[in-house]
């Protein structure tokens, strides 16, 4: 048995907190002697003190965790709790990662005044109908990884033999909305019928004249890229087909780094 100064140092945790556990009952001392007043606490109890501090990381409060520990929570419970908080924290992390990704690039590009030097040239391609299975979602450019993720998660064995080629999003304003756009995304198909809920299939039209920006980047937007296909459409006197859905097509080239090759499709018209 342990007096309390000893256990709070065993424990990394404060006097003051483990009497305010004892007080509200969430971990109560072994034991109390009743002439000094003095809380003793046993080894075990280190235990029960991580299990608390695991429920509070998940984000549970005090009087929720006074009701899990009474209730004897399973292991498995447990660890389930933990992957779905893993997820959460992860799909933070990624999303502040892309912010910085773009906030870095978006810093080069004003450094550089404008000016952009790139060796891969801006192609006109002819696309043909193409049949696309995909979710909606609402959000920023840096959410679209986490998007994809969900995607893939709940795509079918069947359905994933019928899928041709990279990650495509199509990217539609929202009105009212400075920061948020509406995206498709999901992939080109072929031969699929009736997909299940959530997922949509449409048939994109052809598009006969698309200005196409083909990268190499770790950033899932790249802002010198679309002044790059800008200028281009604006000094070649071309004008964005109204009404035209922009696509993005996203490849992975790395597993071990974050690099992609990425495709820019912009519709246009000859003026």
């Amino acid at each position: 048995m342990f007096k309390i100064s000893a256990f709070s140092r065993l424990s990394r945790v404060s006097l003051k907190t483990l009497r305010y556990y004892d007080q509200i009952g969430i971990l109560k001392p072994r034991k109390v002697d009743h002439d000094t007043g003095y809380r003793y606490y046993s080894a075990d109890q280190l235990l029960e003190l991580n299990r608390i501090f695991i429920y509070k990381e998940l984000g549970f409060t005090l009087p929720q965790i006074t009701q899990l520990l009474q209730e004897h929570i399973t292991l498995e419970n447990i660890q389930g709790m933990f992957k779905l908080k893993r997820s959460e924290i992860q799909q933070i992390i990624d999303t502040e990662q892309a912010k910085l990704v773009r906030i870095e690039e978006r810093m080069q590009l004003i450094e550089e005044e404008g000016h952009v030097e790139t060796g891969q040239e801006i192609r006109i391609k002819e696309e043909g109908a193409r049949q696309f299975l995909f979710q909606t979602g609402c959000g920023r450019e840096e959410e679209i990884p986490s998007l994809f993720r969900q995607f893939d998660q709940s795509v079918t064995k069947e359905m994933r033999q019928l899928i041709d080629g990279p990650q495509v999003v199509l990217w539609k304003e929202i009105a009212g909305q400075e920061e948020e756009f509406e995206f498709e995304i999901g992939y080109f198909c072929c031969d699929l019928r009736s997909p299940p809920d959530p997922f949509q299939l449409r048939t994109l039209p052809a598009e006969p004249m698309m200005a196409t920006f083909a990268y190499r980047s770790n950033a899932t937007f790249a802002c010198k890229a679309c002044v790059h296909l800008a200028t281009w459409i604006e000094n070649n006197n071309y004008q964005i087909k109204e009404n035209g859905a922009g696509r993005e097509l996203y490849l992975p080239l790395s597993q071990e780094q974050d690099v992609q090759f990425i495709e820019i499709q912009i519709p246009i018209l000859n003026r």
